[in-house]
């Protein structure tokens, strides 16, 4: 396996997480007192879910079959984990919290990945993408400290 597969099939598992943590979080607070944050954390989900695709189109070009099962280090760590009980609750903020640490496991990995061997073309794509996952994360942070 390259080097670009591994660290393309970590980063589509955190991309999975990410979207599905941002779609459940959205749902939560669509009919909460803080409703307006639902199209922000909606819109993003839909960001993981095109950088899936980016990542994953770039695989099948280079002949890597990177949107099958990731690692196990990525199954077990799960940056979005906390969402679950966050999500029980009816407290925005909260669900904000847990968001805002997936968010802090999406910027890692993508640190990672940049320190990893990869290929120019893969290198540029998931330096655009960790940029725009740090000001995600930046932007979730945001609106946590202005609740």
């Amino acid at each position: 396996m390259s080097q670009d597969e591994k660290v393309a099939k970590e980063l589509v598992e955190t991309l999975k997480d990410g979207e599905q943590g941002f779609t459940s979080a959205a749902e939560k607070l669509r009919d909460s007192d803080r409703s307006e944050w639902a199209s922000t954390l909606q819109r993003l989900a839909q960001q993981r879910k095109d950088f899936q695709a980016e990542i994953v189109e770039l695989g099948h070009e280079y002949g890597d079959d990177v949107d099958e099962s990731g690692t196990v280090a990525a199954a077990v760590h799960r940056g979005w984990i906390s969402l679950k009980d966050a999500l029980t609750g009816d407290d925005a903020e909260k669900v904000l919290e847990a968001a805002l640490t997936g968010e802090d496991h999406a910027v890692s990995e993508y640190e990672k990945a940049l320190d990893a061997d990869l290929s120019a073309g893969f290198r540029e794509v998931v330096s655009r993408q960790h940029a725009a996952v740090v000001s995600a994360r930046d932007e979730v942070r945001a609106l946590r400290d202005a609740g």
